[in-house]
């Protein structure tokens, strides 16, 4: 890695350089706020967080379109008019847009992942391409289909001049599939078990067992003594490289099979959810110490080129524990010995069981995972019209995460994604006679959750202008530039006329001007951020949800949420100080309506914030 990292700065010195300085001198002349050289002391709970796709952003550069490859969209992976092939957005897209996202009140980008994954993959009629990075071939650089990695270095400069974090998804599960097992030519193998098929099963030519003298990979023999008896990687199915590729993936180390459990397909339960292979995806073997090791020194190279801010996790439950408990403090480290003391490392564990996302903060040492639990809740009450009770009964787990309450505070939170879906469809799909202001109003309602309740707010991009979609996955990763896709151009939007088949990077649509307001409302008050967060009200019914929070002054900030349809006025309990009040957002009254209540008024669909000075 840093013979490689040498290489590159000497071949694109010149590149970067002036990438950059024009990056700098574009963030001089556009950027609202000017730079911000204090934007390292944030903590995770002050960002507001915009998640892009690179591939389905801007497009910046269209002669990087087919990555430098040639041929039809099975040689390049490019179809502009396919969900499953690149469509063509870059780094320099991005750049581009700085404005854009930041004028959104976003503070850091969170990037699909930018390393070159393999272009199509697939069974034949099947085929789809890597545009949405999780494929990768090559962890060492960024794919030619997004540009170079000088642009990426003139981006996160740009967005650090701005006082904007940048945090990289990574993959440390997985490789594109390239290995292949004989015993299953054409098609995807069963998962073979430890039990069925042991990593002595039977004997080799010799008369010895294979991998005779491995003792297992349990933390207790997770040595790298223990894995120089691991030799052989034939113990369930026998896999092999396809000829052409045997150097395909970089380092060079990852193309030795003896680094992947090579144990057939996931059913995505048990065992085989941390040594089964995803649609056929390479499952690292990542107890052993070569692989932990391997994998410490690829991530933390790009910490030390790029001063990345941090990084989300791909697929962090199908990752057995004592890698994570090596891999996080080790990019922690790297990360304060660039003077980042705030990398923020967050992982996606897909369970809406707060009990399972704890899990991970104790046992994996993850410092945040993304709030899934919090997600499942916010759509079933404000989408499905479920009681908000629901909210209040979730909020007890937060004292499971790793350091309690302060622990759930760092949690990245969203109502949406691009494996699930959006919220706007899942809203429509619960609601099919809703209006559009219906569909509109409930999008924001759950957004002022993400905002205002605990956590760290991630708005997936899109969403702010009006894209709904029709489903999970392919489905909900359209295009902010012009579409050429016939099933996203025909799926009406929401809050607006437009479709994606022009561009839409409207900052007056009206769920951008609202969360836009939200990330103002939230930046100026420090209790939406940092304050502890007490339940005062919870219906059994759809109707009223309320929150206080408390500031490091002492005053109090009130949140109330209406997930019904018909107006409230009811009575909040807040502290008997909090006399005096004021608005932030919406329609607050001035005063108590008596020590220890005050009077709300909430519009169908709507939400308040209030605040009261210093007692």
């Amino acid at each position: 890695m840093a013979r490689r990292s040498r290489r590159w700065a000497d071949e694109s010195g010149a590149a970067v350089l002036g990438i950059a300085a024009l990056a700098l001198a574009l963030t001089a002349s556009t950027a609202s706020a000017g730079p911000d050289p204090g934007y390292r002391a944030r903590a995770p709970e002050d960002e507001v967080v915009y998640f892009l796709l690179p591939d389905r952003f801007a497009n910046g550069d269209p002669s990087n379109d087919r990555g430098g490859l040639k041929g039809d969209r099975l040689k390049t992976g490019f179809d502009p008019t396919s969900e499953r092939f690149y469509n063509g957005g870059d780094l320099k897209g991005l750049l581009s847009r700085l404005d854009y996202i930041q004028g959104l009140g976003a503070t850091a980008i969170w990037l699909g992942p930018i390393f070159k994954n393999k272009p199509v993959q697939g069974p034949p009629g099947q085929e789809s391409a890597g545009y949405h990075g999780y494929w990768i071939t090559d962890f060492t650089d960024v794919d030619p289909h997004f540009g170079t990695r000088a642009d990426l270095k003139a981006l996160v400069d740009a967005a650090h001049a701005r006082g904007m974090k940048v945090y990289l998804d990574i993959v440390a599960n997985h490789t594109a599939d390239v290995i292949k097992y004989k015993e299953c030519e054409g098609r995807y193998c069963e998962y073979r078990s430890k039990g069925d098929y042991p990593y002595t099963r039977h004997l080799g030519v010799d008369g010895a067992a294979i991998n005779d003298g491995f003792l297992g990979d349990d933390d207790a023999h997770q040595t790298a003594e223990n894995f120089a008896r691991l030799v052989r990687p034939d113990y369930a199915y026998t896999p092999y490289i396809p000829k052409g590729e045997e150097h395909v993936k970089r380092p060079d180390w990852l193309n030795d099979p003896r680094w992947y459990h090579n144990r057939g397909e996931s059913t995505y339960r048990g065992e085989s959810a941390t040594y089964g292979d995803f649609s056929g995806l390479d499952d690292l073997f990542t107890e052993n110490p070569r692989v932990v090791q391997g994998f410490i020194d690829i991530y933390g190279q790009w910490i030390d080129d790029f001063a990345i801010d941090g990084f989300r996790i791909d697929t962090a439950k199908h990752v057995n524990s004592a890698f994570w408990r090596a891999f996080v403090p080790a990019m922690q480290a790297r990360a304060r010995a660039k003077g980042i003391d705030h990398f923020h490392i967050f992982g996606e564990v897909a369970d809406p069981d707060p009990s399972v996302l704890a899990h991970y903060t104790r046992t994996d040492g993850y410092p945040a995972v993304l709030d899934f639990a919090l997600q499942s809740a916010i759509a079933d009450v404000v989408a499905k019209g479920e009681p908000p009770a629901r909210l209040a009964h979730l909020f007890l787990a937060d004292v499971n995460y790793a350091d309690g309450e302060a622990g759930a505070r760092r949690l990245p939170t969203f109502v949406g994604n691009h494996d699930m879906g959006r919220f706007a469809m899942m809203a429509r799909k619960a609601n099919p006679k809703a209006s559009d202001d219906e569909i509109r109003r409930r999008v924001v309602l759950a957004y002022s959750m993400i905002f205002f309740l605990r956590g760290q707010p991630v708005i997936y991009y899109g969403d702010e202008q009006g894209f709904a979609g029709t489903g999970d996955d392919n489905a909900s990763r359209q295009t902010l530039f012009a579409s050429k896709v016939a099933s996203w151009n025909a799926t009406p939007l929401v809050g607006t006329s437009s479709t994606t088949a022009v561009d839409n990077y409207n900052p007056d649509h009206p769920i951008y001007r609202a969360l836009a307001e939200m990330a103002k409302v939230r930046q100026s008050d420090s209790a939406l951020r940092h304050g502890d967060q007490i339940t005062r009200f919870a219906a059994e019914t759809p109707s009223l949800f309320a929150v206080t929070r408390r500031g490091d002054d002492g005053s109090e900030t009130l949140i109330a949420f209406n997930t019904g349809k018909t107006e409230i006025k009811a009575n909040v309990a807040v502290d008997i100080a909090s006399l005096n009040w004021r608005s932030e957002r919406g329609d607050c009254r001035p005063h108590a309506a008596a020590p220890g209540a005050y009077a709300v008024t909430l519009p169908p669909l709507d939400f308040i914030v209030c605040t009261t000075s210093k007692p």
